[in-house]
């Protein structure tokens, strides 16, 4: 979630805490969240609720991992997403896109998307569509107790994105401040804590925001009020199956459900390797760079 600068909220023990992230590289991006409850323990795991949405979270985001190959179709997501829930009495927030990214595309303007709970007008909107070698997702999971419904809470944010609007800024302290943006941020989300001078880049979002010119990040919740668990990774779509580059990291002795997964099908999905499948050839052993020992150890699963 993305939190106000002036919250004065404090994070306590049983709190269910969602840190989400994004960095790029020229443009190139890669985003990923966790959720976790403070305090919990092999000892003293989470139970109820709270472990419902997160287990049923991960399993989610497990499950598509293991689909998002090419040939696969986000249909297949969407359907395996709602048995899994359903096995932990949750639901997928409405709305709610993962989709594919390209250089300066964090945002899901692009005809590749997957909705886990779709409304009735992205019912008629979203295609149905096959996942293709070299390309990349942003696959996003959040799951509720509640409805599954959205509402916007009352908490502002502070993180904001360009958009494409054109308009002429009337005020001298906006046209500086969105000058600032265009030439540090481009066409990336950026946090207002970034600004040496806060109460001045608020004097100036004003104005960029009434005009579109900038468009909110807006901190969504469930219309229930129930926790809401999120769990995020950027993926690469490869000739022999996919390539998590972030997350993965999971301790599943940290929560105690009462609900499990039955269905053979879903079991059998997260019983398969995250892996992806070495290549037919033989080929020369080289050495791999720290980065790619990373990969390789959120990758694995089993």
């Amino acid at each position: 979630a993305v939190v106000s600068t002036q919250s004065t909220g404090t994070i306590k023990e049983g709190d269910l805490v969602k840190i989400e992230l994004g960095v790029h590289i020229d443009g190139y991006a890669g985003v990923v969240a966790h959720s976790l409850v403070v305090g919990a323990t092999a000892e003293n795991p989470a139970t109820g609720g709270l472990a419902d949405a997160v287990l049923a979270a991960h399993h989610c985001s497990e499950a598509a991992l293991r689909l998002i190959k090419a040939g696969n179709t986000n249909k297949q997501i969407t359907e395996t997403i709602q048995k899994i829930t359903e096995a932990y009495n949750s639901s997928p927030l409405e709305g709610m896109l993962s989709y594919e990214i390209k250089r300066y595309q964090t945002e899901g303007a692009t005809d590749k998307q997957i909705v886990l709970n779709p409304s009735e007008a992205q019912k008629k909107e979203i295609k149905n569509m096959e996942f293709a070698v070299h390309e990349v997702y942003a696959m996003d999971v959040f799951v509720t107790t509640g409805s599954g419904k959205m509402k916007e809470s009352n908490v502002s944010t502070t993180v904001h994105k360009r958009s494409d609007e054109m308009y002429s800024l009337k005020m001298k302290a906006s046209r500086a401040f969105f000058s600032d943006v265009c030439n540090r941020f481009t066409m990336m989300p950026f946090t207002l804590r970034a600004f040496e001078d806060e109460k001045k880049a608020k004097m100036g979002l004003k104005e960029c925001v009434t005009h579109e010119l900038l468009h909110p990040y807006p901190v969504q919740q469930d219309s229930d009020g129930k926790p809401v668990a999120q769990f995020k990774y950027t993926v690469l779509v490869v000739p022999n199956g996919n390539i998590r580059i972030n997350g993965g990291l999971f301790d599943p002795s940290l929560f105690k459900s009462e609900h499990k997964i039955e269905d053979k099908e879903v079991l059998a999905l997260l019983a398969q390797s995250a892996n992806r499948k070495a290549g037919g050839k033989k080929k020369k052993k080289k050495a791999k760079s720290a980065a790619e020992e990373a990969k390789s150890e959120a990758a694995a699963e089993n």
